[in-house]
């Protein structure tokens, strides 16, 4: 068995594509998925599955949930190795006294290329920063995530991808949680 965590794009945000945790869960053991586990209201769930692919995975969730409840959820499947990496390579915690609490990671649907950076023209958003790493960005806000208009929407749209940002504190949870899988 092999274990996915699956982050789902703009479910329960601001009175949006609310979907009971509990509900969630029911669901997906209900379509053959064991050990279902959820983390916050926010979409962030473990499943395990003989599957091997994390677009399998994904794209099964996603049906289900639009067959169940309606929503068109956007899911992006990330493995313990994603997360892995992003405590490692993150260049923002490498500045001394960062604030974490400033800190987010939006995962994208594909492997940027080595444009993507220019084409989001992020000098335009100092002094929040950001960092292109393969189908990851890093981003450190200089207030706030909700202050900027360097978010969710504005990556997907300069970059016509699917993308979900967690804050750090959740990133380094969903590992911990990989962990004691």
């Amino acid at each position: 068995m092999k274990t996915h965590l699956a982050l789902l794009r703009g479910i329960n945000v601001s009175g949006h594509n609310m979907i009971k945790m509990d509900a969630l869960k029911t669901t997906l053991e209900a379509i053959g998925f064991s050990n279902v586990t959820t983390y916050i209201q926010s979409g962030n769930v473990f499943v395990q599955t003989e599957e091997e692919s994390s677009f399998s995975v994904g794209f099964k969730i996603k049906q289900e949930i639009y067959k169940t409840f309606g929503h068109e959820v956007p899911v992006i499947v990330i493995g313990k190795n994603d997360l892995e990496l992003c405590l490692k390579t993150n260049p923002f915690l490498k500045e001394k006294e960062v604030d974490t609490k400033k800190l987010y990671v939006a995962f994208i649907s594909k492997e940027l290329n080595s444009t993507a950076l220019n084409d989001l023209k992020i000098s335009q958003f100092k002094p929040d920063e950001a960092v292109v790493d393969g189908n990851k960005i890093f981003i450190k806000y200089d207030i706030g995530a909700g202050k900027t208009r360097l978010d969710q929407k504005y990556i997907e749209k300069k970059l016509n991808v699917t993308a979900t940002m967690r804050n750090w504190n959740t990133v380094t949870k969903l590992l911990e949680m990989y962990e004691n899988d």
